[in-house]
């Protein structure tokens, strides 16, 4: 059984990166990722958490819910409401506010993590994201839970670093997409610019992360190498379960564990939570997206952007797309 890596051996900081939006027709691609400082010991951040966390999605009551997101969301009141509040509530906790706008919620993470307003600008359903945060749940409930959240952390010693989302507009994928000729490449692109991020942050710490391993690919070295030339490296394991790897360098000091794991939001709170942003993000995304059009062709009726709804909203969706007068590159996905 592979072990649960958090919070082991010499780690300071553990974190996840999980995507949401890898399959769809229509709608960005984006990848959460999620970072927290801990104390030393064996104990998992949820029972650390306990008091204002829960992996169970029955729990409801005043704690925020941290799990695979297809456990979180749902397409109902309360399944939204409850997605929100964990991400908006651990972005509130990390930032030390909460991301007042759909606009702010894309710029909550480094300047590199983030869509180049060019893109953005080629989509123009971006300048309806929303103007307010949150959407679906009740502004006070959310900062009451994040309070909860605060309290929970400083009492276990635990600190938010980090909990944001990189969306990447279809316009970005397609063009990633002729250039690498590979679906999966274009996504490790993605990962790998997320590590360098938490490298350059947090290895002279010790780091840990936790990546959700997508498809049955086992082999990460030579990505690793190239995206990290500066370290020494060891594959520590390579099976069909799990990938774990470790960097190391001198000049400055920094290390890095990095686990690819199938399940990888089961084994981790940060991943878990980083799956919970990426999927918010994608929501708030695809909720402009299907208002820019609702406003070229009212009583449109709005997708998620997968596949077979995907083909169905692009056939009554006509008079918008003719309105629109968009290249396809922007809108429907190559790959």
């Amino acid at each position: 059984m592979t072990p649960r890596p958090e919070g082991e051996g010499r780690t300071r900081v553990v974190a996840g990166i999980d995507e949401a939006g890898l399959g769809p027709l229509l709608g960005p691609l984006t990848l959460g990722y999620a970072a927290l400082r801990v104390p030393l010991g064996a104990q998992t951040l949820w029972e650390r958490l306990a008091d204002a966390v829960s992996e169970d999605p029955r729990a409801g009551g005043e704690k925020l819910v941290v799990c695979d997101s297809k456990r979180v969301f749902s397409r109902t009141q309360t399944g939204r409401a409850r997605l929100e509040t964990t991400a908006l509530g651990f972005a509130a906790v990390a930032r030390g506010e909460t991301p007042a706008s759909g606009g702010a919620l894309l710029e909550s993470g480094p300047q590199r993590l983030r869509p180049a307003a060019s893109e953005l600008e080629r989509h123009p359903w971006y300048a309806h994201l929303p103007p307010r945060l949150p959407m679906w749940t009740d502004p006070g409930r959310l900062e009451l839970r994040a309070e909860r959240l605060r309290r929970a952390a400083v009492r276990s010693g635990v600190e938010v670093v980090a909990c944001a989302a990189r969306v990447v507009p279809v316009g970005e994928l397609n063009r990633s997409w002729r250039r690498t000729k590979n679906k999966n490449s274009t996504v490790w692109a993605h990962v790998a610019a997320i590590l360098r991020e938490l490298w350059e942050a947090h290895g002279a710490e010790g780091l840990s992360v936790v990546v959700d391993r997508q498809g049955g690919r086992s082999h990460y070295a030579a990505g690793l190498l190239r995206a990290f030339p500066e370290a020494d490296f060891r594959a520590l394991a390579e099976t069909p379960v799990c990938s774990v790897y470790r960097l190391a360098a001198d000049r400055p000091r920094r290390s890095m564990l990095v686990w690819f794991c199938e399940r990888g939001e089961e084994r981790s709170l940060p991943t878990a939570l980083a799956s919970c942003a990426a999927k918010y993000a994608r929501e708030v995304c695809m909720g402009a997206f299907n208002r820019y059009f609702e406003g070229l062709q009212p009583g449109l009726r709005p997708t998620a952007g997968y596949t077979s709804d995907g083909r169905r909203w692009m056939r009554d969706a006509a008079g918008a797309l003719e309105a629109a007068g968009l290249p396809r590159e922007v809108l429907v996905r190559e790959r």
